[in-house]
This record gives structure tokens, sequence and C-alpha cells, in this order.
């Protein structure tokens, strides 16, 4: 053989090798944490898991092959949330998927590194969660639902369709952070509206239902329910305060 053939043959060789070699070896599992804002036995909260897996399949991510996912269910209030956050904290996965601002909240005051998407969250800026919304600038980006100047818009809506109310209560969940803004957003058109706001607090079952029933005995009022885990996990249970 001449010496160029060979050099070109051992050329050869030593690329094939490799690539050999990494076509045997395992595809690296990825892991990815899930921090959910609603209780372990909530429907809603199994269908949006199931579409969160669905899409995951359809972009390459297949469980047990290439990705493995730890789920949280923080719907038990902040103490839990943060619990679990610390837990999915722990595993250290390449990215962690989080839901409302709570739960950012609970991952951010204990990871700056590991990368965080949220959904369901309002005004991440005012939060602190991102620096602004086109370079979020921290660990954490995703998708925000509502602006505050919105929330006004729902008691409008309220008085339009019960145009003789003069009192609403608003449900809201104390541990929220971003409720407050949403408060304001809300007592900003109310005196020009002629309704009197009564914030609600949502930390449990029976809380709700005391403050709601007391509430409608006076007649003429109406609610407004803001978004958050204890009204969330306890809705049901609102609308059936309100329709009674």
């Amino acid at each position: 053989m001449r010496r160029r053939d060979f050099i070109r043959a051992i050329g050869s060789s030593a690329v094939a090798w490799p690539l050999e070699l990494r076509a045997q070896q395992p595809e690296r599992m990825r892991r990815i944490g899930v921090l959910i804002n609603l209780t372990a036995d909530d429907p809603e909260g199994h269908a949006r898991i199931t579409a969160f897996a669905q899409g995951l399949q359809e972009a390459g991510w297949t469980t047990a092959r290439n990705v493995r996912i730890d789920y949280r269910w923080g719907g038990g209030g902040a103490d839990v949330m943060a619990k679990y956050a610390a837990e999915l904290v722990a595993l250290a996965p390449d990215v962690i998927l989080a839901a409302t601002s709570t739960s950012v909240a609970a991952l951010q005051r204990i990871t700056r590194t590991i990368p965080i998407v949220f959904v369901q969250v309002i005004d991440p800026v005012s939060a602190g969660f991102v620096d602004n919304l086109a370079r979020p600038g921290s660990n954490a980006t995703g998708f925000t639902t509502i602006e505050y100047g919105f929330s006004g818009k729902w008691l409008e809506l309220l008085k339009e369709i019960a145009p003789r109310i003069t009192r609403a209560a608003v449900v809201r969940d104390p541990t929220g952070a971003a409720q407050m803004g949403q408060i304001g957003a809300i007592q900003s058109v109310a005196p020009s509206l002629g309704v009197e706001l009564r914030p609600v607090e949502a930390r449990d079952a029976g809380e709700i239902e005391r403050a709601v029933t007391a509430f409608a005995r006076p007649g003429n009022g109406g609610l407004i329910v803001l978004s958050g885990n204890a009204s969330l996990a306890h809705r049901e249970l609102i609308i059936t305060l309100a329709a009674r």
C-alpha cells in the first residue's frame, strides 16, 4: 500500500470510530421539574400536565427515553408550595415549569441559576421575576396572562350584567402579591360605578364560605374572584355559594 493511501485509510478510521461510538451511546436523559398550583386530585391539573406531556412528545421528548418529569402539586397553600419548590430545586433539574406567581416566587427564593419557565403569571416585571419583558435578564422567562389595568374591566362587566349592585366582594388569596395590583385597578373604577368593594380572604374553604355567606345577606352584591391557589382549589365551592 502506498504511503498516501495508508494515511487516508487511518484518517477515515479515526473519523469513523468516534461516530460509531457516539451512535452506540444512549441519549442523554434530561430532567424537568413541574410545580403546579393545584392539588394532586384536581382534574384540571391533570388535564394540563397531559397537554404538557403531549406537547413534549410532539417536540421529540419522550418520558423514560430522553426526559424525566418530576411533578409537585403545590395547591395546599404557600407553605406547601415552598416545600415542593425546595424539593424540585434539590433534584437539580435542567429546567422547571412553574404555574402562577406564588410558585415562581418560591423557586426564585431558592435558586437563581436553574432556568424557570412560568405560566399564569401577572406582571412578572413588577413582581421582580424578570428585568423587563423583552430581555428577562434572570433565570426566569415565560408567559404573562393579563396586565393589572384589565382587572378594572371585571367590575365594569359586573355592573353591566347587574346594574343594581352597589357592593362587590373581591375574593382574593392573601399570599398572592400580584393580586394587590389587581385590587388597585378594580378600586380605581369602583367610585365612578357607585360600587363599594370588600376584600374576601380565600385561605381555606371555611373562611370562604363564612365570608361570602355574610356578604350576601344585605343583598345588591356581586362577586369578583381573583385567580390564586386557594380560589382555584375551592372554585366549585365559590360557584355554589354564588348560585345560592
